[in-house]
């Protein structure tokens, strides 16, 4: 019998019955959560108010957007099966052309409005809006905002969305999947670096 995927397992490299993997399964209930998030995000029962497209290509354009890792070869790579190699490619352009380090924003609390710092804001062009459509091109910039500027995720940038054809609960599942990606991500680089640490004990 094929064990289930875990997703976490193929992005971090995870060998069955080595270190990591018995770390992991110390934790069999957060385990199984992440891996039951990300079905949940990529595999839902109604994807009515976010398409499959529109999440696996959101999800290439966000986590490229923060590093040239794992995890964003694994989404690069289910985009293109999922929407196809043309939109996918305009959209990791679109990602590696805004990648940035952040966060960025302005804090409007006294006493932390000297930490708050400038950066790039992401809009795409006339013609990559028209390549993508109103909708998906909303997304990307929601998704952009969300990564390098949460602080700045207001009433704005919601009706941004809402004038792009983006439904309340559209919007509530595209901000779930934005939030789960960085996650995602950062426990898959985490993991990677306990690995690389281990193997290099048993080196020497």
């Amino acid at each position: 019998m094929t064990p289930p995927t875990d997703v976490i397992d193929e992005l971090a490299g995870v060998r069955a019955d080595g270190t990591i993997d018995a770390l992991r399964r110390r934790r069999p209930v957060t385990r199984d959560q992440l891996q039951a998030s990300h079905d949940a995000l990529f595999e839902p029962v109604d994807d009515a108010h976010l398409a499959l497209a529109e999440r696996a290509l959101v999800a290439a354009f966000a986590t490229r957007l923060t590093a040239d890792d794992a995890t964003a070869a694994w989404h690069a790579r289910h985009a293109v099966e999922v929407a196809g190699a043309e939109r996918a490619a305009v959209v990791l352009a679109e990602a590696v052309g805004a990648a940035a380090s952040g966060p960025y924003g302005a804090y409007r609390e006294d006493g932390l409005r000297d930490e708050s710092t400038d950066g790039p804001r992401y809009r795409p062009s006339v013609e990559v809006a028209e390549q993508l459509g109103e909708r998906l091109a909303a997304a990307l910039v929601h998704a952009h905002l969300l990564t390098f500027r949460p602080r700045e995720a207001d009433d704005t940038a919601l009706a941004a969305l809402r004038d792009a054809g983006w439904s309340v609960d559209g919007i509530v599942t595209l901000s779930q999947l934005v939030a789960f990606l960085a996650f995602q991500q950062r426990v898959a680089h985490g993991l990677l670096v306990l690995a690389d640490t281990d193997r290099q004990d048993a080196a020497a």
